[in-house]
């Protein structure tokens, strides 16, 4: 499996490869997105891009990661350049336990399901429909933009 994370030094960005217990550093490469937007270009698999931009610099993970570096972990991904285009958003509820746990909360509802549990069921009964028949996508939520997002420490 291929494990990367985005690193800075002052501004200058990088990505880097995790080779436990080294961070091997890409060439000519600055961010997730970027490397992401090469492979799709190229039509290339993104390991094998990741491969092959591979450098020889190599860095000490707990030094970075403890904050022992002047190398600073960033966000897993992001926007380089304009973080409104990342979304912050994910899926509320994907599988029953938390559908359960949620509509256990509203015990003194009258209804015999919340509206959550009634997505969720929704969901569950039309979430993969027949090909050529309409389904009901998954209930989501929506948090910010990326200019939200920190890296750790």
């Amino acid at each position: 499996m291929t494990r990367l994370v985005q690193i800075k030094k002052s501004s200058f960005r990088r990505v880097a490869l995790v080779e436990e217990p080294n961070l091997r550093l890409l060439d000519c490469c600055s961010s997730i997105y970027e490397l992401a937007q090469i492979a799709i270009a190229s039509g290339m698999n993104l390991s094998e891009l990741v491969e092959r931009r591979t450098g020889h610099q190599i860095l000490e993970y707990d030094s970075v990661y403890s904050g022992r570096s002047e190398w600073r972990l960033l966000p897993a991904i992001d926007h380089p350049e304009e973080p409104a285009r990342c979304l912050i958003s994910g899926t509320g509820l994907t599988h029953l336990g938390s559908a359960r746990d949620r509509q256990s909360m509203h015990t003194d509802i009258t209804d015999d399901m919340t509206d959550s549990m009634k997505m969720f069921r929704l969901g569950v009964e039309g979430g993969r429909p027949p090909r050529g028949t309409i389904g009901v996508p998954p209930e989501w939520f929506y948090k910010g933009t990326g200019g939200y997002v920190a890296g750790p420490r």
